[in-house]
């Protein structure tokens, strides 16, 4: 389910959990209501604690990489 840019966004983000060793829980939210909700009008998005941090495109794999260790520091 979702479109081709929003897959390759969820496997960034499931490799580089994996290779990190980052322990988090990851939601795909495919519900327009809910997108909408988070202040998304284009995906892909990737949300971290709850707080959109990219939308609109693919982030790369460094950028995705680079927000999630920034948020396992707080």
């Amino acid at each position: 389910m979702g479109c081709p840019k929003c897959r390759a966004t969820e496997k960034l983000v499931l490799e580089v959990i994996r290779e990190r060793g980052i322990d988090a829980e990851i939601t795909k939210v495919t519900d327009i209501a809910e997108i909408i909700g988070f202040g998304v009008m284009m995906t892909p998005a990737v949300a971290i604690d709850g707080k959109v941090k990219v939308s609109g495109r693919i982030p790369s794999k460094k950028e995705i990489e680079d927000l999630l260790v920034e948020s396992n520091k707080a």
